[in-house]
């Protein structure tokens, strides 16, 4: 099957027909929005992912039972305060915006997922939530995408949105998605929200299989500091309003919805590394010649997470020992001698020895807003890339000073 046309287009995450979003402030952090839903006219499938660290957040917790049922209408997210390591009374108090909303919706509690993302370890100010909640629904509309990605930033400094729009059987189909994050971004996964819309109809199953892939190929292959959070979580609902015969993993036109969707997660995940505590430069390391995937991804995140590395970038030092001392550290299989390194288009290890090259273009390189770091392990056909983001004094200070 021919690769589908994707066609960029404004709109986030109520691009796709049927939904509504809007953000709104309800005084969790010192300005600024922080409340907002995300809402779908009709009933839609639903699929998720959260964080693999140990300790999580409340909504984690409470969403994971919501969405068995694989079916959702809606998603209220506060930023500003994490609600999480709250006990009992943190569950509680996710479960009461699920309730409110429902209330003001008039739909089943069950069909509403939450999320919250701040600082950690402070009970959750619910009834700010609570009272600001039937004035959050009150302005919902169609293109409230932007209000709604604003309300869901902590150290963001821009809002992030995506949204592409493509053909399936003669039907037009569009996805859309908002994100935040910007500190504490480590994969599996990046510590981050994001929530992503369409209106194609896709089974239960076939939405998750989806999603999976998705967040691999995107949230999955970003680093900004090595840590990570106890809140991240993607969801993802799908209403079925474009009309399309409905899609599952079975059908030829799954590949094509697996395209657009990784566009919009691609698309979101870059923009958070762009927008990283501090970042000045956008880092793409791209690992290849590795006997696997599997071992190409741990060398890629050695080298993503690499504080030396990423001073390196930001200093525009091309120290390049740093990039052979951090691949080298990986677990898995390298031999130094047939280890080759590229900054840029530069080579400048070749088979696990310095390569001449020209100094004056690799500084010139290295000094761009964008730069390519690629490790040639030349051991397999196995390959991966991911972006990270140089590292800073104002990353310093911001982390320092981030609940003061």
């Amino acid at each position: 099957m021919s690769q589908p046309k994707i066609q960029e287009i404004r709109g986030g995450v109520t691009a796709s027909l049927g939904f509504r979003a809007n953000g709104t402030r309800c005084g969790l952090k010192r300005k600024g929005k922080d409340l907002a839903i995300i809402y779908s006219d009709v009933p839609a499938t639903a699929a998720g992912l959260w964080t693999s660290n140990k300790v999580q957040a409340a909504h984690i917790y409470l969403d994971k039972k919501h969405i068995k049922s694989g079916i959702a209408q809606a998603i209220v997210v506060n930023s500003g305060n994490a609600n999480c390591c709250n006990g009992r009374a943190g569950i509680k108090d996710a479960s009461l915006m699920a309730q409110r909303a429902a209330s003001h919706l008039d739909i089943d509690p069950y069909t509403v997922l939450v999320a919250s993302t701040g600082v950690i370890g402070k009970r959750l100010p619910i009834k700010n939530i609570l009272d600001t909640i039937p004035t959050l629904i009150k302005g919902m509309r169609r293109n409230g995408s932007r209000d709604a990605a604003s309300a869901i930033m902590t150290t963001d400094t821009v809002p992030k949105e995506a949204a592409v729009r493509f053909n399936i059987n003669g039907r037009a189909v569009t996805i859309g998605g908002i994100a935040k994050g910007s500190g504490m971004v480590s994969p599996n996964m990046a510590t981050m929200l994001s929530f992503i819309t369409t209106d194609a109809a896709i089974s239960p199953n076939g939405l998750k299989v989806a999603l999976d892939k998705a967040v691999d190929k995107s949230f999955n292959r970003i680093t900004i500091d090595g840590d990570m959070s106890t809140n991240d979580t993607v969801l993802m609902l799908a209403n079925g309003i474009s009309g399309n015969d409905l899609l599952d993993e079975k059908d030829a036109s799954f590949s094509i919805f697996c395209t657009g969707l990784e566009y919009v997660a691609v698309s979101l995940a870059k923009m958070l590394v762009r927008d990283g505590e501090g970042a000045t430069k956008f880092i793409e390391v791209h690992v290849r010649g590795a006997r696997n995937e599997i071992e190409a991804n741990e060398v890629a995140r050695r080298v993503s997470n690499s504080n030396l590395v990423k001073t390196m970038v930001h200093g525009g030092d091309p120290n390049w020992g740093r990039v052979a001392a951090s691949a080298g550290a990986a677990t898995a299989g390298i031999r130094q001698n047939l280890l080759d390194i590229y900054i840029g288009d530069v080579k400048v290890m070749g088979k696990g020895v310095g390569a001449e090259f020209d100094m004056i273009k690799l500084r010139r390189l290295i000094n761009k807003k964008e730069v390519k770091i690629t490790v040639d392990l030349n051991m397999g056909n196995g390959s991966t890339t991911m972006w990270t983001c140089d590292l800073s004094e104002e990353y310093v200070r911001l982390n320092a000073e981030y609940e003061t």
